[in-house]
């Protein structure tokens, strides 16, 4: 196995095939080549598209220009298209796998589009029987039971640190949670929209669940969620979401700062987190007030903050 560079693209050699990897900011993808992603869509053209220094906090020192929250959502208009965002090194290998073996040895008329961070952090093992979900778009990372309770919270990226860190707040204050990795809104949306074509059309037959369905009907507890994107792309899938789907993300203009403010700016730290759970579970009622009032005054969360959308 062979490789070079030219140009921001990698072109991978075994033999006489050539696998293309272009890597590039994420920021500079579809938004300023758009009409050329649909055009390799409508030629069949395989490989991956790498959207490094993905996300709205990650790149923290360049601003409106080089931020990226929005390019799963331009990529989800392109049916061929596979979207993943990535949190971890173990991911990133099974989708490449996947990719190799239905690109060119099933023959697929498929591309893949992944998010790749700038953010040093520690590389997990990957949790036993994770491979299918990672490649379906969501399974599960981390369980802490505590009370009886449990919020689950969806993660993607580098923001799943944010929601460990939530996770360890929450227990310390009884509360348990599941934290699931998403790595693929746009799948588990468009298998969820095709198993609600095929009820439609077959009323009479025993109706089939989708693979989001099936992994949360049984799931205790509400939703929250959380990207370094905008919340749209949570939001794909909040319709199929037992109870509704409460989305955190980075919606308006990207700015320069560290990537703590940024996060606390955008409202996808921990504190956000927290209170998104909190909310959500007293809302449906599964705390009581006094609990929700004590979590929330140690938030300390200003109301009156600036709207991250409106500046």
């Amino acid at each position: 196995m062979s490789s070079f560079i030219a140009a921001g693209t990698s072109y991978s050699t075994h033999g006489e095939m050539m696998i293309p990897f272009y890597i590039y900011y994420s920021m500079f993808g579809f938004q300023r080549i758009g009409d050329l992603a649909w055009l390799a869509a409508d030629m069949r053209t395989r490989g991956f598209l790498c959207g490094g220094t993905s996300g709205r906090t990650t790149l923290n020192g360049e601003g409106l220009q080089h931020q990226d929250g929005h390019s799963l959502i331009l990529a989800s208009s392109i049916p061929s298209i596979q979207t993943y965002d990535t949190a971890f090194g173990y991911e990133i290998i099974e989708i490449i796998n996947d990719g190799l073996k239905r690109m060119y040895h099933d023959n697929e008329a498929i591309y893949y589009y992944l998010t790749l961070g700038n953010e040093n952090y520690q590389m997990p093992s990957m949790p036993r029987g994770a491979k299918n979900g990672i490649l379906k778009g969501m399974y599960k990372f981390k369980v802490l039971k505590k009370g009886g309770t449990n919020i689950n919270i969806l993660a993607s990226g580098s923001l799943v640190n944010e929601a460990v860190k939530a996770q360890q707040d929450l227990g310390d204050q009884g509360i348990g949670s599941t934290i699931w990795c998403v790595t693929n809104y746009k799948r588990l949306r468009e298998e969820s929209l095709e198993a609600d074509r095929d009820h439609l059309l077959y009323p009479n037959k025993k109706r089939k669940l989708s693979y989001l369905q099936s992994l949360l009907q049984k799931t205790d507890g509400p939703f929250v969620a959380v990207s370094d994107n905008m919340k749209m792309v949570s939001d794909q899938i909040g319709q199929w979401i037992p109870g509704g789907l409460l989305s955190l993300g980075t919606d308006g203009f990207g700015r320069s700062d560290t990537r703590e403010n940024l996060r606390d700016f955008f409202e996808v730290d921990k504190k956000m987190i927290v209170l998104a759970s909190i909310s959500q579970l007293h809302r449906q009622g599964f705390i009581d007030k006094k609990l929700f009032d004590k979590v929330y005054g140690l938030l300390d969360i200003k109301a009156n903050r600036r709207n991250p959308f409106r500046t």
